[in-house]
């Protein structure tokens, strides 16, 4: 069954005027048009008819997989099975009844990506391709059991993962509810199935005393600068970890961070004010995320953070943290200045659900400066320990 063709010869065959056909073996062919594209072929007769079945275009199908898939359909055809007919009937069922895998990446592109329903549509992506994708590589979606999802999140518990298994279990469960409203299945394996994990409530912050270990922690660690300066940020601002992670110069003018309605949970646009720190804090204005990826022109992963906290424990404080904790932290120090809470949930933009919050659009700026200066040199006299201290926080190391 061996082919003639090689990948240089591939390679250099160049668009005519019309279609043509290179043969490389028994029905095995490459068509190439005018446009340049070039597709594979087998080309075989079937009850005294001669077909044509794509087996998909170079490069994107190379010549090894292209090889594959033609010796499979050569091997159909010899046991007088209309290779062609076969597939398309193939694809047809896969379609009505999705793979798990197929089924996740609907999920993806129809639910989170396109529709913009989850801001953290890279963090399920992740997790699908690390647990899900291999657990269940060519199991039809309907086919898996409560069981089955049992076993997997066990397996991630025992790792250690504990609350990830939590995540895994509300992810799964998400998915099979996205199959079942698209008429891709009847019922939910997660139905019944309970958190393997008990978390604790969500009601850590840190003291005082743990602000200063923290600050002064940081610059002893390990991170990057530009981690440190993030979880500075999120203390100082008291915005969502995401939010931060993803800000862009284009947002900042002057005194103010206006984060768009799109990048917050709420969907409504946020306007933060940016002491003299945090200021400093954003560094060097250039193009862009202002925390960028070391691998592109994008952001930190959200996950940075946590590791690098988990990392760095104790030295950062004697009980585990949460990157969230720190957002709960300042906003639980503004209402220790005797601030009134609504006017912290300004400053974190919490939703007002209350018929006057409805209505009201002012937008509370010179509150939010207020308390924002008030935050600064608060968080100034923890991290020095000094009292007397200027209002400006020395965020950043000296050298």
């Amino acid at each position: 069954m061996n082919n003639s063709f090689t990948v240089n010869q591939i390679k250099s065959l160049k668009p005519k005027d019309k279609p043509y056909l290179v043969r490389g073996g028994k029905g095995f062919a490459i068509r190439v048009m005018p446009s340049g594209t070039k597709t594979w072929q087998f080309i075989y007769t079937f009850e005294g008819k001669r077909k044509w079945y794509s087996l998909g275009t170079f490069p994107e199908v190379s010549l090894k997989d292209a090889n594959t898939k033609y010796k499979d359909a050569l091997s159909l055809l010899e046991k007088d099975i209309d290779p062609g007919e076969f597939n398309r009937q193939k694809d047809e069922d896969r379609r009505k009844e999705p793979y798990m895998n197929d089924l996740c990446a609907e999920y993806l592109e129809k639910h989170a990506k396109v529709k913009k329903r989850l801001r953290s549509w890279q963090e399920d992506e992740r997790m699908i391709n690390k647990d899900i994708k291999p657990r269940f590589d060519k199991v039809k979606a309907k086919e898996i059991t409560k069981r089955d999802i049992v076993l997997m999140l066990e397996d991630i518990y025992d790792r250690g993962a504990k609350t990830h298994s939590n995540r895994m279990l509300a992810l799964v469960r998400k998915i099979f509810n996205f199959g079942i409203g698209r008429d891709l299945l009847q019922t939910n394996p997660c139905n019944g199935i309970e958190k393997l994990h008990a978390e604790v409530s969500k009601d850590r912050y840190l003291s005082d005393a743990e602000i200063s270990k923290f600050w002064k922690g940081l610059e002893g660690s390990n991170m990057t600068d530009p981690v440190r300066r993030v979880l500075k940020m999120i203390l100082l601002t008291g915005q969502r970890p995401g939010e931060v992670l993803n800000v862009e110069w284009s947002e900042i003018n002057g005194n103010w961070w206006t984060i768009p309605a799109e990048k917050t949970k709420n969907k409504q646009e946020h306007r933060v004010y940016l002491t003299e720190t945090a200021k400093k804090l954003l560094g060097a204005r250039a193009d862009g995320f202002v925390f960028k990826s070391p691998r592109g022109d994008k952001p930190m992963h959200l996950n940075t953070l946590p590791h690098a906290i988990q990392r760095n424990l104790p030295l950062l404080a004697d009980v585990p943290f949460t990157p969230h904790d720190l957002r709960r932290t300042c906003a639980t120090g503004i209402t220790r200045l005797g601030f009134p809470r609504f006017l912290a949930g300004q400053v974190l933009n919490h939703k007002d659900k209350s018929i006057t919050g409805v209505y009201d659009r002012y937008e509370y700026d010179q509150e939010k400066q207020k308390i924002s200066q008030r935050w600064e040199r608060k968080l100034q006299k923890l991290a020095t320990g000094d009292k007397n201290q200027a209002n400006v926080i020395p965020f950043t190391r000296t050298t």
